[in-house]
C-alpha cells in the first residue's frame, strides 16, 4: 500500500458528520448577586445569548442551568430528552434549527453551559468558521456580563459517525477522508486557536449485547456473565494489540462512557456517566475496564484512543485504518454478521481550551 493511500481512510458516502461547540461559564457568587433570584439571573442571561446567537446566524443553540451533560446525535427527527443527568440531543443539522433554556426551579447552577449545534450542509468544511462565529459572539457576550472577570471554557466536538459493515449491505460507495487534526484545518482557514489547548481523538463502538452472542457464550440460567463480558474483553484487546493500539477501554456497567483527557480534567464518574481519562502523550499501555461480573447490561462500549504519534501530518488516516482492521478482526472473533448486524463506529476529534 502506498504512504498517500495509507494516509486517506476510505468511509462510507452516508456517514453522519456532527458538531457541536460548548461555553461553559462558572456561576459565581458575585454573579448571582447582581440579580434578585436564580432565575432572573438564568432567563436575562439566556436573551442576551439567544439576540447574539441570531446576529451571528447561529441557529441551534441551547442555554443548560441544571448542570446536566450533553449528548449530540444525529436523527432525522429532532428530539430532546432529559435524563438525570444528560440532555440527548437528536437532529438532522441540514433541517432542524431551535432555541432552549433548561432550567429546574431553585436550583443554583454551578456553571452556564450554552451548547451551539452546527447546522448547515457540509459541517465538516464549515467547522473552522462554525468555531469562529461562537467566538466571536462569545467575545462580544463576555463584556454584556454585569462582572468582567468569569472565564469561559470552550469544547469544540466533532464525530464522524458510520456502519463498519456498510459495504457488505451493498452500500459500496465510499469518500477518501484524510482527518486531519483540528488545529491544523482551523489554521487552514484562518481560525486560530491559543496555544494552551487540550486536545484528544479517539473511536467509540457500542456493541449491543444480542441473544446470540450471549447464547453462545452463557447457560441459560447464567448469573455469572463473566465468560461473555470477558470473552469480548481478550477478543478486543488481541485485536487491537495486533493493530499497536493501546489506549483502550471496554465499559459494560451501564452507564455512558465520557472520553477525556487526563492530564487536564479532572475525572469523576456519577450514576449515569463512566469518565475515563487518557493521557494521548504518554507511551504505556493505557488500558480501562469496567464490568461486573453479575451484572448483564444491553450493550458493551469500546473505546480506542489515538496517541500523540497518530497525529502527524499525515493526520488520522493511518489510525483509522488500523482501528478499522481491528474492528473488522474482533466482529469475526466473536461472530457478527456484517449483512444482518451494524457496528456503528464513530470518530471523535475534541478539543478545549480556556478563552
Amino acid at each position: 500500500m502506498s504512504l498517500s493511500h495509507q494516509q486517506k481512510v476510505y468511509i462510507p458516502k452516508e456517514a453522519r458528520t456532527n458538531q457541536y461547540i460548548t461555553a461553559e461559564i462558572k456561576v459565581t457568587d458575585e454573579l448571582l448577586a447582581q440579580y434578585p433570584d436564580y432565575h432572573s439571573c438564568y432567563q436575562t442571561l439566556s436573551r442576551i445569548i439567544f439576540n447574539l446567537a441570531e446576529q451571528h446566524d447561529l441557529r441551534n443553540v441551547h442555554v443548560i442551568t441544571n448542570d446536566k451533560l450533553p449528548v449530540v446525535r444525529y436523527h432525522t427527527e429532532a428530539y430532546c430528552f432529559q435524563t438525570a443527568e444528560q440532555i440527548l440531543f437528536f437532529y438532522n443539522p441540514a433541517y432542524h434549527e431551535a432555541q432552549n433554556l433548561f432550567t429546574e426551579d431553585n436550583y443554583r447552577a454551578r456553571k452556564l453551559r450554552i451548547v451551539f449545534l452546527a447546522t448547515g450542509d457540509e459541517i465538516r468544511s464549515n467547522s473552522a468558521n462554525f468555531h469562529t462565529r461562537v467566538r466571536e459572539l462569545l467575545n462580544e457576550l463576555m463584556p454584556k456580563l454585569p462582572i468582567n472577570d468569569l472565564k469561559v471554557k470552550i469544547r469544540d466536538h466533532q464525530h464522524l459517525s458510520y456502519d463498519l459493515f456498510a459495504k457488505s449491505k451493498g452500500n459500496k460507495e465510499t469518500y477518501g477522508y484524510k482527518l486531519r487534526a483540528i488545529a491544523p484545518r482551523y489554521k487552514a482557514r484562518k481560525c486560530d486557536l491559543p496555544e494552551n489547548v487540550s486536545s484528544l481523538t479517539y473511536v467509540t463502538v457500542s456493541l449491543p449485547l444480542s441473544r446470540k452472542l450471549k447464547q453462545g457464550l452463557l447457560p441459560d440460567s447464567a448469573t455469572d456473565f463473566s465468560p461473555l463480558y470477558q470473552h469480548l474483553e481478550d477478543n478486543f484487546l488481541k485485536a487491537a494489540a495486533n493493530k499497536q493500539l493501546t489506549r483502550l477501554a471496554m465499559i459494560a456497567n451501564g452507564l455512558t462512557p465520557l472520553v477525556r483527557n487526563s492530564k487536564f480534567e479532572k475525572l469523576d464518574s456519577k450514576a449515569e456517566v463512566q469518565m475515563i481519562g487518557f493521557d494521548p502523550n504518554a507511551t504505556e499501555q493505557q488500558v480501562i475496564r469496567r464490568w461486573d461480573a453479575d451484572n448483564l447490561v444491553e450493550a458493551a462500549h469500546f473505546t480506542i484512543v489515538a496517541g500523540a504519534k497518530d497525529c502527524d501530518d499525515s493526520g488520522y488516516g493511518r489510525f483509522m485504518n488500523n482501528v478499522e482492521a481491528a474492528l473488522k478482526t474482533f466482529a469475526a472473533e466473536i461472530g457478527l454478521d456484517p449483512e444482518r448486524e451494524d457496528l456503528v463506529v464513530r470518530f471523535h476529534q475534541h478539543i478545549s481550551y480556556q478563552l
